[in-house]
Parts: C-alpha cells; structure tokens; sequence
C-alpha cells in the first residue's frame, strides 16, 4: 500500500510540475501574441521615437515582447518616484528594442528600480556594471541576474532622443544580454551560425581603434566611455549600431556586421 501511495503523490507532483510549465507557456505565447492598446501604442511612439522606424513585419514582434516584459518585471520607484504605466511602456519598449528579433530573452530579471534622477550607490564596492555621471552619481547599473537599476530622466531623454549615441536603457540592457552566457565580458551569446573567430576580430579590431582614438583625444563615434573595456565597448557598441547606425555601418563595417547578426537587424536600413 504505501508504495502504491508514493507512486500516487509522484504521478500528481509530475502532474503538477508540467500543468504549471504548461499554463507558463500558454501564458508566455498569449502575451507574445498581443498587441499593445491603442493607447499604449501611442505613448510608445511619442517617448521611443526610434520604434516608428521599425520594419512593419518587427512591430507586433516588439509589442508581444512589451506585454511579456511588463508581465514579468516589477518596477520600483527610489526616493519618492512613483513609477506610471508611460514610464514602464518606455523603458520596456527600449529594452525589448534590442531583442525584438531575437530568440533570447531576460530569463533571470524580475526587477527595475527607477531613481528620478542621477543616483548614488549606498555601498561602497559592487560589481554591476555602470554608467557614469562624472563625480556626482550613476545614470544606470546592470547586475548579473538583475536588477536593471535606471535614472528616469536619462531613460526618459535617452528614448526620446534616437540619434544622440547616448541611451542608458539600452546600455544597460545590452549588459543583461552580454551576462546570459554567466559572465559579463563583451562575449553574448552568438547567433546560430555566427562563429567566435568573426566576432572576436571584429570587436578586438574596432575596440582598439577606438581606445587609440580616447587616448590620444580624438573624436569617437562611439561613446568614449567604451574604452572602459570590453563589456563596456559592448554596450556603448550596441547603442551606437541603434542610434548612429549608418555611421557605425560606414566606419566600422566588420563590427555593424557582426552586430547586425546577433541582433538579426539592420537599423541602417530602417525608414
């Protein structure tokens, strides 16, 4: 009798387990295949202009994406900032800008913390990755596993302005991409069929030149802060193949190129 009953109780947690994965990807295909409400697709347009420019055949692809992440993320407000669907409806529009066409998603990421503006860290070491606001405070740190922590008003203009080469939703959300593979380090996961020989060569090969021109006070197309190092090269990269795509195509085709494949975009193409 009592293994008769054991075997009752695995049958049912078996049962269990793949009832709740069942209704996870029912759930996971119904938010994919939703568009956005009118309303919210007109509040994506005006505070992330850059998606307008999307090919027809990419824009139910984001808005499903959108659905799906404000389903799976929490927001939080710092310091008496009260997060509002607009303010969620732009920063997921932005992250999921990166991954509209993308088999990749942010597993791991439960949280974003929202500060209304620049912000300082209460410790004193930390391992996220940030973006800096010379002395004063930090714009965006993303962790391992999460939280994306984000400075409203950088996210808010860095949405709004689509070809400034500075957007820290982007940056940071290029970084939770870069640490899918366990470690931060320039190195995302590659496509199916793109091999590490081409992507090492071609992001050593810009990411030096680029450094050459920091140090020696020339000019970038790059954001300057990419010289940090390779995972921050990455991410400056990823916002620079968005917001300056053609001049990215044009100065540095290997890297365009190799980015167009992770990605499976071609911004410098778009209207």
């Amino acid at each position: 009798m009592a293994v008769y009953i054991i075997l009752i109780v695995a049958v049912l947690i078996v049962a269990a387990f793949w009832f709740r994965r069942r209704s996870r990807q029912q759930k996971r295909a119904r938010l994919l295949a939703t568009p956005l409400t009118a309303e919210h697709r007109v509040v994506v347009d005006r505070l992330v202009p850059i998606t307008r420019r999307l090919p027809a055949s990419l824009r139910p692809k984001l808005e499903g994406k959108i659905n799906l992440f404000l389903d799976q993320i929490t927001f939080h407000g710092n310091q008496g900032l009260e997060v509002n669907d607009s303010m969620r409806l732009s920063i997921a529009a932005q992250a999921c800008l990166l991954i509209v066409n993308s088999p990749v998603w942010y597993e791991t990421l439960r949280t974003v913390l929202v500060y209304p503006s620049a912000f300082r860290p209460h410790r004193n070491t930390h391992d996220g990755y940030v973006v800096h606001e010379n002395s004063h405070g930090l714009l965006g740190e993303s962790w391992a596993r999460g939280p994306v922590v984000l400075s409203w008003d950088h996210a808010l203009q860095g949405g709004l302005n689509a070809e400034a080469g500075h957007n820290v939703v982007i940056h940071e959300f290029a970084h939770q991409l870069d640490s899918l593979t366990g470690h931060t380090n320039g190195i995302p996961i590659l496509r199916r069929g793109q091999e590490y020989e081409g992507w090492e060569k071609a992001m050593l090969k810009a990411y030096q030149s680029h450094l050459e021109r920091v140090e020696s006070g020339h000019p970038t197309l790059i954001d300057p802060y990419g010289a940090t190092n390779h995972e921050e090269f990455f991410a400056e990269a990823i916002v620079t193949f968005f917001e300056r795509s053609r001049a990215l195509q044009r100065e540095e085709g290997e890297l365009y190129a190799q980015l167009s494949k992770l990605l499976d975009l071609d911004p410098a193409r778009w209207g």
